[in-house]
């Protein structure tokens, strides 16, 4: 198990089971870094929970994973908080994000490759890349022009980044 993603299994467990935060104590030169992570928990294969941040919070990726964790596994609304009983089978899935960067276009996203944010306003929505069933740009837009409540037809601002996945 990556480093990482061992942090993010140790948060969900600790706050969980406790109610505590885990401190991460011995920081890799990546755990140091600032960046913005998202932090997704699945279930027998199913998402369980995703809570990220593209505009990092926090003074490290390793804090930014600790909090992303337990706001994954507890606040994420589209699901009731994560149990004791379930976290024998929950698996874990970090993304470190590259800063965004503005297109002038849909022509220079990828789905595999970008995540995109479209925004409109003070909305915003973001969706990670690389993600099964999403296999057009069109598609990764719409779903994004969703989740921030922006109209199909609204002129947005659009920005693409890359990530690193550790699972």
């Amino acid at each position: 198990m990556h480093p990482l993603v061992r942090l993010a299994k140790k948060a969900v467990e600790a706050h969980v089971r406790k109610g505590e935060v885990f401190e991460a104590k011995r920081l890799s030169a990546e755990m140091k870094e600032k960046a913005g992570v998202f932090v997704s928990i699945y279930k027998l294969g199913e998402l369980r929970g995703c809570i990220g941040t593209f505009d990092p919070q926090h003074d490290n990726v390793a804090e930014e994973i600790v909090a992303n964790s337990i706001s994954s596994a507890t606040r994420d609304p589209r699901f009731l908080p994560v149990t004791k009983g379930e976290l024998k089978s929950l698996e874990y899935s970090i993304d470190v994000l590259t800063r965004p960067e503005r297109v002038k276009s849909q022509k220079e996203l990828d789905p595999k490759k970008y995540g995109v944010i479209v925004e409109a306003g003070w909305r915003k929505g973001l969706l990670l890349p690389d993600l099964e069933g999403v296999d057009t740009v069109d598609e990764q837009v719409g779903i994004c022009r969703l989740k921030a409540g922006i109209d199909p037809d609204e002129p947005v601002k659009l920005y693409r980044f890359e990530v690193k996945r550790y699972k």
